[in-house]
């Protein structure tokens, strides 16, 4: 059983790593293009308000909900009442969105007060961004029913075409990038339309596999709603529970919107980095672990869940501690290579390689969340979390206004990092304290093993870069080139001081 979650974790990974090389594609196209003013931070808002509220309501307490329930239905009841849960839910899920919809894109300019009070409500970036905002936010019905839909493929095994279909945003907004915006009076706004085209895109790439399986959701109005409301009374302790993140994201955006033209898109640009291996591995392990751990909750066998639970932070600490010291030794390299052309100076690298090193220290924490989360969803049990994440939220505002100050934009990343490792805390705390998450044998003995591979994989990286010295005159395929064959020396260091010191491949794949 290890082994089939590894593949699906690495299957998932495949098609996310995928997806987060066209956003890094996206990413440098937008920085080419656009920069890092005014503009780039007006369409920032704009789309991350209703990715916000995906976030929240999708992907997050959502999927958190509607997954454990769905994966309960499909064990212990018949076909039909499987079914009508999806339709129930669907129906339901759709006309909340209709109205939420309706109601962002009449209220627009208002929630840009809300969300980035810094922009003057009769400047430009005010304007721009509340335009803009009426054209992404339909967008929010679209994912969400796309995550609906997502949900139903992953309880039934399906992993790839989920995995997949973010990569699908990325290519619209490129492609709208490119030979849309020259034909716009404002270029930027472009952006925007993609946002929208993409929802469109991503739920009817969905839609062929839910037939194939025939799960495809129906619209009803059947009287009989109780599946449908345990979803909700669900989702609303787990609104908080699944979304921190993304709440201290928008709470970094909005003190952002206070400081000098550019810190918002800095912000963005360091965040996109962090979100690869967060995206690539985090969240697709989480996405395995939660079907997973439901159905071993459901079916009680408790055993193998606190094991499930033990493997997961295991391969946590494999490959975010290393992804995230590599991040931070590359940082400065990493913005160089992919974002240092045309529009984005060499100032915008210096900021955003700040914010990018305070964020790195977190990613660890980052990923510790969503899987030690999975641990409570997969049963359920929301209240614990829903504390924990208020907690997070509290300590990420108090940080934020200590640290900004001092630090501007690097302080909000810096935050946002010390927040989620004492959401990590909570949560683990949490767990063990209620005996659903019991560490196996042999933890210390890892940890040392680790951490010597680290020690040498830092080394490695920093005597190279000593080494190459500066990267301001190459071209963009030397520094790819060599950017390439550092990341490689790295993992090469790490994976050989591993096995040197006794780990083998056996030993990670198994639960037993």
């Amino acid at each position: 059983m290890s082994a089939g979650l590894l593949r699906s974790t690495l299957w998932v990974s495949s098609m996310t790593g995928l997806s987060r090389i066209l956003g890094l594609v996206r990413d440098i196209v937008f920085a080419r293009l656009f920069g890092a003013g005014s503009g780039m931070d007006a369409f920032i808002v704009a789309f991350r308000i209703p990715n916000f509220f995906r976030r929240l309501f999708a992907e997050g307490a959502f999927t958190q909900a509607f997954v454990p329930v769905l994966s309960q239905y499909r064990a212990q009841r018949s076909d039909e009442q499987v079914q009508a849960l999806l339709d129930q839910v669907a129906t339901s899920l759709g006309l909340v969105l209709l109205v939420l919809t309706a109601l962002g894109i009449v209220f627009a300019p208002v929630l840009i007060l809300v969300f980035a009070p810094g922009f003057d409500s009769e400047g430009m970036r005010h304007d721009t961004a509340s335009q803009m905002l009426r054209i992404t936010f339909p967008y929010l019905l679209f994912i969400s029913l796309t995550a609906l839909a997502a949900g139903v493929l992953n309880t039934w095994q399906h992993f790839a075409v989920p995995a997949f279909t973010p990569a699908l945003l990325n290519i619209t907004l490129i492609l709208c990038a490119l030979y849309l915006s020259p034909q716009m009076a404002q270029p930027v706004v472009a952006l925007a339309w993609g946002v929208f085209i993409a929802g469109v895109v991503q739920l009817a790439f969905q839609v062929p596999f839910l037939l194939r399986i025939g799960k495809l959701p129906r619209f009803s109005l059947h009287r009989d709603c109780s599946g449908a409301s345990r979803v909700l009374r669900l989702m609303l302790p787990a609104l908080f529970a699944s979304s921190v993140m993304q709440i201290n994201l928008l709470v970094d955006t909005l003190m952002a919107s206070f400081l000098v033209a550019g810190s918002i898109s800095w912000l963005y640009y360091s965040d996109r980095l962090m979100q690869f291996p967060l995206g690539v591995f985090g969240i697709s392990l989480a996405t395995v672990l939660l079907p997973q751990l439901a159905r071993e909750y459901a079916t009680g066998d408790t055993r193998r869940f606190t094991r499930t639970l033990d493997w997961g932070l295991r391969w946590v600490a494999l490959i975010a501690a290393p992804a995230s010291l590599g991040l931070i030794c590359l940082a400065e390299p990493l913005l160089l290579t992919f974002f240092r052309y045309q529009a984005f100076s060499q100032h915008d690298v210096i900021m955003a390689a700040g914010s990018l090193n305070a964020y790195c220290w977190g990613l660890s924490a980052f990923v510790l969340v969503k899987i030690l989360a999975a641990g409570f969803f997969s049963r359920q049990a929301m209240g614990l979390p829903m504390r924990a994440a208020l907690a997070a939220v509290c300590c990420n505002v108090i940080g934020n206004l200590l640290l900004i100050v001092p630090f501007a934009h690097v302080g909000l990343a810096l935050s946002s990092s010390l927040a989620a490792w004492f959401h990590a805390g909570l949560l683990y705390y949490f767990l063990r304290r209620d005996g659903n998450l019991i560490l196996q044998p042999g933890w210390s003995r890892f940890l040392l093993q680790l951490t010597v591979a680290l020690c040498t994989m830092v080394i490695v990286l920093q005597v190279l870069l000593a080494l190459l010295g500066s990267w301001q005159g190459w071209s963009f395929w030397e520094r790819l080139a060599m950017l390439l064959a550092l990341v490689l020396a790295g993992k090469l260091s790490y994976c050989v001081a591993l096995y040197l010191l006794g780990l083998r491949w056996q030993s990670l794949i198994s639960r037993s």
